[in-house]
């Protein structure tokens, strides 16, 4: 992995989000945050099986059906 976060690295983006939106809205962006991945997950194992086949799908046979 090319970019990997140590523990200064974690902090010095602590302290910058903290200069750039304050302590007061940290909370709001926190949930913010959470509500956004928990969707992205939902939305992931919600995923139709068919996806697959679609990628697999030979172009040649829609034009044989037509």
């Amino acid at each position: 992995m090319p970019f990997r976060f140590g523990p200064m690295e974690l902090i010095i983006v602590l302290v910058v989000v903290l200069i750039i939106f304050g302590v007061g809205r940290l909370p709001e962006i926190g949930g913010a945050m959470g509500k956004a991945i928990k969707e992205f997950r939902n939305t992931q194992k919600n995923q139709p099986e068919t996806d697959s086949n679609i990628v697999d799908k030979d172009p040649k046979d829609d034009i044989k059906q037509a």
